[in-house]
């Protein structure tokens, strides 16, 4: 082979246990982009896929992101010879009359996303990119920062941008109006919701983004200022960590779940932030081991292209499953991953050893996101009520589908009109012409009961579906509920695995059941006594719709039902054992009783928090 895509990606020969392993990886995956730095330095152009944002702010997010892995690397003494590249870039970027602009700021803009990172960085190290500068050049840097800011971000965690940028001011000692930094920062006290979660927003989603976004910029924040909302965002990260460390597994994979996926080992940035603002919410070796243990399970994944560049895509390159924001510089944000490097070699993170986080429950609940998690044989299932993204492309199957596993991710579709094709994964689908289809996009109620998920929500207007999600480890069972005033086909999908060529694979369909068998992994979804005949199906998936690997088959139940109530009941199971066909498999979870989990519902259920009503959290 000419081109091994594995072998394309500057982290595959990495041990990433060090220190200097990390340096070594920042360095390895930040010179691809040598090559695309423009003639004045200040622009990245990585190839001609567009975001809905202009191509000066693209071009800046390739020139901006890194440094949020550079100036790290920097502040601990790394060494890095490019600093040149970004003290012209600047100050070329920052100059009206400098032909590579980077634009102004006239409303809410992507340029504003990107100055938090040159914030970051004029913070960290000064020496770099500041100093270096001439009179003019500095004016410049600093009347585009101030422009900038006057501006009206987003209210979400843009808040934190301009925050970003009033702390280089300070650094650099400019004069501005701090009240707006006090403004923002009070504003943000209101997306915070208890026991160290956060929503992004007045929203109904909690994703990666309070990991990445929320809790990452407000350890940084810790770290550089010292006030009272230094310490609550300390006080709110101790108590995030004991939650967030069971979306990981032990090979360091972590549940794929909601948008901008493509940010990639961003979701190791928890970790490396709590390094970075020295607060040992686990023990060091914990932290540690969360956090390089994630950075080895991209080592072998063809997230790159041909030259070294991080793609858009997760698993492998894939601008189907990309949000309408992601340019090609966009999955630099991963260099969030490297914080740790702006720390000393003796720092506890680096001189502790390795240790995996203590597993404790096999079954954990976790009420803010509206998840149950389930531990099995190293893979980490989440079951979800289901959160409401209807902006974002996809936003359905990045946040309403019933589960969500570290090991095989989760699908999007490729036609709207692919109802006999479609995945369906971790989703119960209804089609009334066999043509078109919906699932789940929203609920109208999101409860959690023990360990029991509970929603009510509707395909159709004229439908109604209430779904129970009760885990049974390795297994877990999904009753739903529906009333219809027509007749209407149906599919759920269990777990999509990996797919192999030449058609290697062991597949079976029969009356109530299918299963598929691949080289490693086994997946099954079994009827366990609902109202309507349903036949399986091991449906071979579309091409590049599933998050982590490209091709996949998914076991599914199709059926019709009929007017009025129908219940079906499911089970699930997918295994890294092929054996499981022969184990797992025929030892199914019994059916659950409804008026038990009814009564359950009734007596326990609280609100997801995640899902209730924008306006109404404190």
């Amino acid at each position: 082979m000419t081109y091994d895509p594995a072998s394309a990606n500057p982290l595959a020969n990495n041990p990433l246990k060090t220190r200097e392993d990390m340096s070594l990886a920042l360095r390895d995956l930040f010179d691809p982009l040598l090559p695309y730095f423009s003639a004045g330095n200040a622009r990245v152009r990585l190839d001609g896929a567009a975001a809905h944002f202009d191509r000066a702010a693209a071009d800046l997010e390739g020139f901006a992101r890194p440094l949020w892995g550079l100036a790290p690397l920097g502040a601990g003494g790394g060494d890095f010879k490019e600093w040149h590249r970004f003290a012209e870039g600047i100050a070329n970027g920052t100059d009206p009359r400098h032909p590579e602009y980077w634009g102004t700021v006239n409303g809410r803009d992507q340029r504003m996303v990107e100055l938090a990172a040159l914030g970051f960085a004029l913070a960290l190290v000064p020496e770099k990119i500041w100093e270096p500068l001439g009179g003019r050049a500095r004016d410049n840097v600093v009347a585009y920062l101030k422009h900038a800011r006057q501006f009206d971000y987003a209210d979400n965690n843009w808040k934190f941008f301009r925050i970003f940028v009033d702390i280089a001011l300070d650094r650099v000692g400019a004069n501005f109006d701090r009240s707006l930094t006090r403004q923002y920062l009070e504003e943000l006290e209101g997306f915070y919701i208890g026991d160290g979660w956060y929503l992004d927003g007045n929203v109904r989603r909690i994703d990666h983004y309070i990991p990445f976004a929320m809790h990452f910029y407000g350890l940084i924040y810790s770290k550089l200022v010292d006030d009272d909302y230094a310490k609550r965002y300390r006080e709110r990260a101790l108590l995030f960590a004991n939650d967030f460390k069971h979306w990981f597994g032990a090979d360091g994979a972590t549940i794929p779940f909601g948008r901008s996926l493509t940010y990639r080992f961003a979701c190791a940035g928890f970790w490396s932030a709590l390094a970075f603002a020295d607060l040992e919410a686990l023990p060091w070796g914990e932290i540690k081991s969360l956090c390089l243990q994630h950075l080895r399970w991209w080592k072998d994944k063809p997230m790159t292209n041909r030259d070294g560049i991080l793609s858009i895509g997760f698993g492998y390159p894939n601008l189907l499953m990309s949000e309408n924001y992601n340019s090609a510089g966009s999955p630099y944000w991963a260099f969030k991953a490297f914080l740790p490097l702006a720390l000393a070699e003796d720092h506890p993170f680096w001189t502790a050893a390795e240790t995996p986080p203590v597993e404790t429950a096999s079954v954990l609940p976790q009420r803010h996101p509206g998840m149950v998690l389930m531990r099995s044989d190293g893979d980490v299932v989440a079951l979800s009520s289901g959160q409401e993204n209807l902006q974002m492309r996809f936003g359905t199957e990045k946040y309403a589908k019933f589960a969500y596993s570290s090991r095989y991710g989760f699908s999007v579709e490729s036609d709207e009109r692919n109802f006999a094709g479609a995945a369906f994964d971790s989703a119960l689908a209804f089609s009334d012409d066999g043509l078109h289809y919906r699932v789940r996009e929203t609920n109208r109620e999101a409860k959690l009961a023990g360990e029991v998920l509970y929603s009510k929500w509707s395909p159709f207007p004229d439908v109604d579906v209430e779904t129970w999600l009760v885990p049974a480890a390795p297994w877990h069972v999904r009753v739903h509920r529906i009333n219809t005033p027509r007749p209407l086909q149906t599919a759920e999908g269990g777990f999509a695995i990996a797919r192999r060529d030449f058609e290697l694979d062991m597949l079976a369909a029969e009356a109530s059941s299918a299963c598929a068998i691949g080289e490693a992994d086994f997946s099954g979804i079994l009827d366990i006594g609902s109202q309507a005949t349903r036949v399986g199906l091991a449906q071979k998936a579309p091409p590049n719709t599933n998050m982590i690997v490209a091709k996949t088959l998914v076991p599914q139940l199709r059926g019709e039902i009929p007017v009025g109530q129908t219940i079906l009941m499911t089970a699930v199971l997918a295994a890294n054992d092929t054996t499981a066909v022969t184990g797992a498999w025929k030892n199914p979870p019994k059916a659950p009783d409804i008026g038990e989990l009814e009564e359950l519902v009734a007596s326990q259920g609280v609100t997801v928090s995640a899902f209730k009503a924008p306006g109404q959290m404190p």
